[in-house]
């Protein structure tokens, strides 16, 4: 079998589709990503093997870019949804995707849910399509209104009926390492198509911290904004604000930045608090009390694996308030609106979360929920049956 893994340059998009990846190639199967040319070096270290789409231009996605942050919340997702996702990077990259289909002619194409070439691409060929969630369900819900227009658009480039790709965002067989309760917390209900997997990479690892900070008397929390939110206009601020709002507090903190900010430019921290731009979550899971992040997919998950509860301060898109809002649905953390401003909210409510024990009973049961459901390498079948070449 031939996997066409498709997805945007973004490594909240990439990072759900590589254990599905993975889990092909280890089945014997070949593999291959088409992402943009800017993410070539992205998709290698994921050891996958890489054919590129083009990127949109850099002038047009500055100008969008530009517009964001005088936006409301609502209104930059929905130009973000519509003109980025939907036109700018969708027709970017479709000339690509459909000469890699030709060439290559793949058995079926995983895509993540927000990459609309390989979508249109793969209908107008006649390729089966398997998503791969990077959200709860009701993420993708939001977008549809926002699509008809652009996919319309697109469908005509390829030559297909209006109205078939928009039909498909909301019918493709998707796979998701989301359990069923945090998807269907607020009355969201799945497609009967939706199959579910646990995802061993993000269990906890062996505990590994960066040496000693501190009083190791108090409880540890995890504070990260992704790899993404230090490197976006307006919000690297977030950092020194986290600072000063747990310093002095009978806590310990590691903060991650990501490599757009280095640690050094924040001063010497507290006593309590330590800096890197970078640790593994899964190695920091097993000693946390608590965390705060953005709502960003890869980050939620990895607390609920590991039980942890957490603060979800919504920062730049709609994915991280749905996350916010379905986690807080389960009990297994606290939303706090505001944005970077918020951070002292937010170390009231980590308060919470450590004082407060129904919060980690809400998130180990999560956790038990993810544990509980089949490995990813059983989707590899799941992907056969879909090309008819497994039983």
């Amino acid at each position: 079998m031939r996997v066409l893994v498709s997805t945007t340059a973004g490594a909240g998009h990439f990072g759900p589709l590589i254990p599905f990846a993975r889990a092909c190639s280890s089945a014997g199967h070949e593999v291959v990503v088409a992402a943009p040319e800017s993410f070539r070096s992205q998709v290698g270290a994921a050891g996958c093997e890489h054919q590129a789409s083009a990127d949109a231009p850099a002038e047009l996605m500055g100008s969008i870019f530009e517009r964001v942050p005088l936006l409301s919340f609502e209104q930059a997702n929905e130009v973000v949804v519509t003109e980025v996702f939907g036109r700018l990077d969708a027709q970017a990259a479709f000339p690509g995707l459909v000469g890699i289909i030709e060439r290559w002619r793949p058995d079926v194409v995983l895509r993540e849910p927000s990459e609309f070439g390989s979508l249109v691409a793969g209908l107008a060929a006649g390729v089966p399509l398997v998503d791969v969630a990077i959200g709860v369900v009701a993420t993708t819900e939001y977008m549809v209104p926002h699509l008809v227009d652009p996919l319309a658009e697109l469908s005509a480039l390829a030559g297909i009926p209006e109205g078939v790709a928009i039909d498909a965002v909301l019918s493709t067989p998707t796979l998701t390492v989301v359990p069923d309760a945090l998807d269907e917390a607020l009355g969201t209900h799945s497609s009967g198509d939706t199959h579910r997997f646990h995802d061993v990479s993000l269990d906890g690892r062996s505990g590994e911290l960066p040496g000693a900070w501190g009083d190791p008397a108090h409880p540890l929390l995890y504070v990260s904004f992704g790899s993404i939110a230090a490197g976006l206009p307006g919000f690297a601020q977030v950092y020194p604000e986290v600072v000063s709002a747990f310093a002095e507090r009978p806590v310990r903190v590691l903060l991650t930045t990501g490599r757009a900010v280095d640690p050094d430019d924040l001063g010497a921290p507290p006593a309590n608090v330590r800096v890197e731009q970078w640790w593994p979550q899964s190695e920091v899971m097993r000693h946390c009390s608590a965390m705060v992040g953005h709502g960003g997919f890869g980050t939620t998950m990895a607390g609920l694996a590991g039980g942890v509860p957490q603060v979800v301060v919504p920062l730049f898109s709609f994915d991280q308030r749905v996350n916010a809002e379905h986690l807080a649905a389960v009990g297994a953390g606290l939303h706090v609106e505001g944005g970077p401003g918020a951070m002292s909210a937010a170390a009231d409510a980590a308060a919470r979360l450590v004082e407060e024990p129904a919060f980690r009973e809400a998130a180990r049961a999560v956790a038990d929920d993810m544990a509980a459901l089949p490995p990813v390498s059983e989707a590899v079948g799941l992907l056969e049956r879909s090309t008819g070449s497994g039983p």
